[in-house]
């Protein structure tokens, strides 16, 4: 059988292997050249990719990733601890490390999607693309203190990259790989590293070498030939050793001085080759090292990459707050069919006609709830209080509960890290009350950005530490907003009507944009368009070039008759990156942004007269909920604004509550 990947244990005691179908076999070596069978594990469904030893909780365990989009944990008996789940294609390869006390697990998938978890439940802390988008591996260096990732595209371009811990961003690029022809993919590029100043990758029958502080390839060797077009490589320990494949399946020892020293250590003891009953395979082989990893900081602000777009993904599941990949299908057209006549309407007035969970109280619940909103992930509910205090829920993953996302089937448990640190923002001068709450969450769920009429925070999903502070007043800030591309990009919107583009890395506001009139109420990026739109309390929308932040247009909302342009304005873009959802509490519309056209409007009327006070796209962007000042709750179809449902305040507040 095909074997897919092999790999020591830390001690070097045991084996592991991983095979092409289903299987992975543990081994005990015995010096100098035996291997006994101790372990076999029937661990995915279809193949085997990957395979590497963790310790978490100081004891050893094996995990494993396959064809069947899972990542599995299992102890030294065959039995499974964990089996994490997120990833919409086969996963390539993983990568488990720790940073002091916390253990984490990094895994790459086939449609370029990296991903990070913890030994829980709780699902990814990580969703990002990897450069090129396709296969890739990434290794820390030996002392563990820089992150690397090499990789290659469907098109067969390589790309070898180094990471900045601390924001998540990608530091440096190395060049020297060739440009391919179109069409033409061999395989995956294949890479190491040695004494934490060295990097290694085998491309165009050579191996190629850099220096971890240049981007510029230091030099290259043929081995003297008889390397395949991209040989797999790997260093042992010390790093003067080399290993390298050849095309005739065998493969080279390259070493350096100190390695032919220690070769010669040997005399000349005669060499037996260790065989194996197993045919290796030539088609698919993880080039993820023995002792990689991921540190907690990657782990938490992937969301500042400047190469994970936002993804209706992403790096995850995990997606931007305008096209949420959470799994939860609406219930709707299973009570009313879509048969039903266009204007009969689905009324929900009491408690027995749905189920609702209620949130446990917490230390300040005689707050009032400003700002709401599920994490990208979909296991979790972040809410910001008028006392500028953030307050976060999550969803366990257990028997009733098996997907671990947000379901009204159980209730969430309000989750505080262990130092029993809170979310609390910067309110200066201001009251928080008389404020205007803001906030915005990353990607990757790691990290999340708030102001309540003071400076903007940006704290720490983990461990709720605040972990810089900008923009102090006046004039406040009024919308917060990831730039797509580029995560250290902020958009800020202020209380004088200027929107001001704000790079975190370097703590200084790139330009500002003019354009309102009033202060500004809403920002949605749209990254297939290229474009950022804003509104305002003017009931004005602006677009906004996000290569050079010129203004493309300004569109005046069409207001009712008898209406005033007053009011906040929100935007947000469907999934399609086109279509823009509009919403004054005058009216709810679409617009096609390419155009800044208006297709559809509608106006509140009959039983939903009442003004609105907020409205979204579901999470796959197919119905729009309304919310409106008088308590009722509106469910619309997003293609054309026809109305599906309307959710009675007497069916989830108390008598008590709605006096």
């Amino acid at each position: 059988m095909p074997i897919n990947r092999v790999t020591w244990s830390p001690d070097g005691d045991l084996i592991g292997v991983a095979f092409a179908k289903h299987l992975i076999h543990l081994y005990a070596y015995q010096q100098p050249n035996e291997a006994r069978q101790v372990l076999e594990i029937e661990a995915h469904s279809g193949g085997v990719n990957d395979i590497a030893f963790s310790r978490p909780n100081k004891q050893l365990c094996v995990v494993t990733c396959g064809d069947d989009k899972l990542i599995r944990v299992w102890d030294m008996h065959g039995q499974k601890i964990y089996s994490f789940e997120g990833h919409e294609a086969p996963v390539y390869s993983i990568c488990p490390h720790h940073k002091e006390t916390i253990q984490f697990i990094f895994s790459t998938s086939i449609d370029g999607k990296i991903k990070a978890w913890l030994y829980d439940n709780a699902g990814s802390r990580v969703d990002y693309d990897a450069p090129g988008k396709w296969c890739t591996t990434m290794l820390y260096s030996a002392d563990g203190t820089r992150l690397f990732s090499c990789g290659t595209s469907k098109e067969g371009d390589s790309h070898l990259v180094e990471w900045n811990e601390s924001e998540g961003s990608i530091k440096r690029t190395y060049s020297g790989f060739r440009k391919k022809a179109s069409g033409v993919v061999q395989g995956v590029v294949q890479f190491d590293t040695a004494q934490n100043h060295i990097l290694a990758a085998g491309e165009d029958n050579q191996i190629k070498f850099w220096d971890v502080d240049n981007t510029n390839m230091l030099t290259f060797i043929d081995a003297d030939g008889g390397l395949p077009g991209l040989p797999r490589l790997r260093f042992n320990k010390e790093g003067n050793l080399l290993a390298v494949t050849t095309v005739d399946n065998g493969f080279k020892i390259l070493a350096n001085s100190d390695g032919l020293r220690s070769l010669r250590a040997f005399g000349n003891r005669p060499f037996e080759a260790f065989r194996s009953p197993y045919e290796a395979s030539a088609m698919k082989v993880s080039g993820a090292p023995v002792v990689a990893g991921i540190s907690p900081n990657i782990g938490r602000m992937d969301n500042l990459d400047r190469n994970s777009p936002a993804k209706p993904s992403p790096i995850l599941n995990g997606a931007d707050p305008a096209s949420r990949s959470i799994d939860i299908k609406p219930r709707i057209s299973e009570e009313k069919p879509d048969k039903a006549k266009p204007w009969e309407l689905m009324e929900v007035l009491n408690p027995q006609q749905f189920r609702v969970a209620t949130l446990p109280e917490t230390p300040d619940q005689t707050s009032k709830v400003v700002r709401l909103l599920y994490t990208n992930s979909g296991v979790g509910l972040l809410a910001l209080g008028s006392n500028a205090i953030q307050r976060l829920w999550k969803w366990n993953r257990n028997e009733q509960n098996p997907s671990g996302k947000a379901t009204a089937s159980v209730v969430p448990q309000h989750w505080q890290p262990n130092s029993g640190l809170v979310m609390a923002n910067d309110i200066g001068e201001t009251p928080p009350e008389e404020s205007v709450p803001c906030i915005a969450l990353s990607k990757n769920d790691s990290y999340v950005m708030s102001a309540c009429g003071g400076k903007v925070s940006l704290f720490n999903m983990m461990t709720f530490k605040v972990m810089t502070t900008f923009m102090p007043p006046p004039p406040a800030s009024t919308f917060l907003a990831f730039h797509p591309q580029d995560n250290n990009i902020i958009a800020i919107g202020m209380e004088d009507s200027t929107i001001h583009i704000y790079n975190v890395r370097v703590d200084e506001v790139k330009i500002r944009l003019k354009g309102h009139q009033k202060r500004i109420t809403g920002l949605a990026f749209s990254n297939s368009l290229h474009i950022l739109v804003s509104s305002g309390a003017d009931a004005q929308l602006c677009v906004w070039a996000t290569d050079s932040w010129e203004k493309k247009k300004s569109v005046a909302i069409q207001m009712p008759a008898g209406k005033t342009p007053s009011g906040d304005t929100r935007v947000q873009f469907n999934s399609d990156q086109n279509r823009l959802l509009v919403v004054h509490e005058t009216q709810i519309a679409i617009y096609d942004a390419s155009k800044m056209e208006r297709i559809y409007q509608w106006i509140p009327q009959g039983t939903l007269s009442a003004a609105i006070s907020h409205a979204s796209y579901s999470c796959n962007s197919q119905l729009v909920f309304a919310a409106f000042t008088d308590g009722n709750v509106a469910i619309f179809d997003a293609d054309n604004l026809r109305l599906r449902c309307r959710i009675a305040s007497s069916a989830y507040m108390s008598t008590t509550a709605i006096n």
